[in-house]
């Protein structure tokens, strides 16, 4: 059963340019990490991880524009994302960059649907769509947090960064949770319409 996120037919191909997109974020996921906690490149890092987060945008629009939204695309892009964003969380704690705090209300979220997808889902055959609300909560964080850490760290405009940052992390959060809530509702639907 579907969700009520992105509705567009799917297809089982699997080598499309958005799918493409997904793949090349996950392997410069470590190349962020590196650069992040390394304190000589964290700027470096910060900027490639601001990228990769920026590029869910972009290979979501070129599958729906081009037809290429697979069903590969639709597991792979949002488990992209939960990783890409999980590993600059970590970078950016351990740099001392992002508060740990704050790095734990996104992580224990994204866990908790991940062991919920695994354990509840994947052995009755459900997938849920991710729904827009949760896309643009993931954007306005991944957009927030490294603003965060720029500020933190005292790059350029620092304290615009700071205040934007947080006034961003504030709006995302609600967002994030919003969607968690939204889940829960859409898994029950689910699993009801499986019920003998």
């Amino acid at each position: 059963m579907k969700g009520t996120g992105e509705s567009a037919p799917a297809s089982s191909a699997i080598l499309t340019v958005p799918n493409v997109l997904s793949f090349l974020r996950i392997l410069l996921i470590p190349v962020f990490f590196y650069l992040i906690v390394h304190e000589p490149t964290t700027f470096s890092g910060i900027i490639v991880f601001g990228v990769v987060m920026a590029t869910d945008w972009v290979d979501g629009t070129i599958a729906r524009r081009t037809g290429q939204v697979s069903e590969l695309g639709k597991i792979l892009d949002p488990v992209a994302d939960r990783i890409a964003l999980a590993a600059g969380l970590i970078a950016l704690v351990i740099r001392g960059a992002f508060p740990l705090w704050a790095a734990l209300l996104i992580l224990v979220r994204d866990v908790t649907v991940l062991i919920v997808g695994v354990f509840l889902l994947a052995g009755k055959h459900v997938r849920i769509d991710v729904r827009k609300v949760g896309k643009v909560a993931t954007f306005t964080l991944a957009t927030a947090v490294p603003a965060i850490a720029w500020g933190n760290l005292g790059y350029p405009l620092h304290r615009l960064m700071i205040v934007g940052g947080w006034i961003g992390f504030a709006v995302g959060i609600v967002l994030y949770y919003t969607a968690a809530f939204l889940y829960v509702g859409d898994i029950r639907a689910a699993l009801a319409t499986r019920s003998p």
